[in-house]
């Protein structure tokens, strides 16, 4: 497998002196997914974990996928990545320290407790273990299939959970135990497949119903607050309100982010929602609908020429959809984004062309 790894040049390039996204950036990612309900200390966060592993957000290596926390009332984003890119980081890092890495055989078990180093039942194994050796050192690691299994609102299992419960199980014990392999390279960052069972549906509660009279012993209390008048932080509005006032384009807004640099988190209320917000989440968005500058067109003397592209996540897509017609799978996009989190028309070349070699029965050979 190469440990290169994809680079975004222009103006999306990720520097290593970095400390916060650039407008460019940011439009790009909430392009991708990432919505107004992100705080900015996961975006800080997301920035620093990219930094670190060296994958790349732009091409959809690693990406943030938002789910409703009961707990803290809001949407939580975590990031999240592929097999492959667990693969990556380990194969790079073991590169550059001169390390070596080696995996024992796979090993599934049935409900009875007995190992088998192939699964050929039709059933799905009860757990899967994989032993990642670093430089001489075994790191084994087992997943229970009950404990990531990806199922729907009537606890039937769904997506690649249902058709291949095995190879997703045996890639979840891999991301446990190269995780304990490489616990500062891969902290903070969890795959796909991990990530499967946190949309499955919380189940229902059965209670019986408060009679008339009868206080409720299941209610909480609301707390009483007192109601506070919004003040925005004068400098911050300034900048805002100049931005909304004089930015034609996003080399505007480049300009005022780096001038408000100090300010970015102090609280405004918007322009353009007329709501409370941080001025960096507000020019974020400003910087996203404003127009690009055109650059000068490329030419060789007289004659101007356009190399020719050729798009690898639309090529990526068209061998994946050969492939799925190939095995008879017509459920390939809601398979999917059950399996990844978003269709296909966003993700990056590694997921689709995972997706690809898991249909073609070479994936357990990467």
């Amino acid at each position: 497998m190469s440990t290169e790894l994809a680079k975004t040049a222009g103006s999306l390039a990720i520097r290593p002196d970095q400390t916060n996204w650039t407008p460019e950036q940011a439009a790009v990612l909430r392009q991708g997914g990432i919505d107004n309900d992100v705080t900015p200390a996961e975006l800080s966060g997301f920035l620093h974990l990219s930094q670190r592993t060296g994958l790349d957000p732009f091409t959809r290596q690693v990406y943030l996928i938002g789910r409703w926390d009961n707990r803290q009332k809001r949407k939580v984003f975590t990031p999240q990545t592929s097999i492959d890119g667990y693969r990556v980081i380990a194969h790079r890092v073991v590169a550059a320290a001169g390390h070596t890495l080696g995996y024992e055989d796979t090993l599934w078990c049935d409900a009875s407790g007995r190992w088998y180093d192939v699964w050929l039942s039709d059933e799905a194994p009860a757990a899967a273990k994989v032993v990642v050796v670093r430089n001489g050192q075994r790191f084994p690691a087992v997943a229970k299939y009950s404990e990531y299994v990806q199922r729907g609102k009537e606890g039937k299992v769904i997506g690649l959970w249902g058709k291949m419960p095995a190879t997703m199980t045996a890639k979840c014990a891999e991301a446990l135990a190269l995780r304990m392999a490489f616990p500062h390279d891969l902290a903070g960052v969890y795959t796909a497949e991990e990530m499967a069972q946190a949309d499955n549906p919380e189940p229902e509660r059965h209670l019986r119903s408060v009679q008339p009279g009868e206080a409720d012993p299941w209610a909480t209390p609301v707390p009483q607050q007192a109601e506070q008048k919004f003040a925005p932080h004068a400098a911050g509005q300034q900048h805002a309100d100049d931005a909304a006032k004089n930015a034609k384009g996003k080399d505007h807004i480049n300009a005022r982010w780096k001038q408000a640099a100090s300010l970015l988190a102090s609280q405004i209320l918007a322009p353009d929602t007329k709501q409370p917000d941080e001025l960096g989440a507000y020019l974020m968005r400003l910087g996203a609908i404003l127009p690009d500058i055109a650059p000068p067109a490329q030419s060789d003397g007289d004659t101007v020429t356009d190399a020719e592209f050729v798009d690898p996540v639309a090529e990526a897509e068209q061998q994946l959809r050969a492939t799925a017609a190939r095995v008879g799978l017509d459920t390939l996009d809601a398979d999917f984004e059950q399996s990844y989190g978003l269709p296909i028309a966003e993700a990056g070349v590694q997921q689709i062309n995972e997706m690809n070699q898991l249909l073609t029965g070479s994936a357990g050979a990467a």
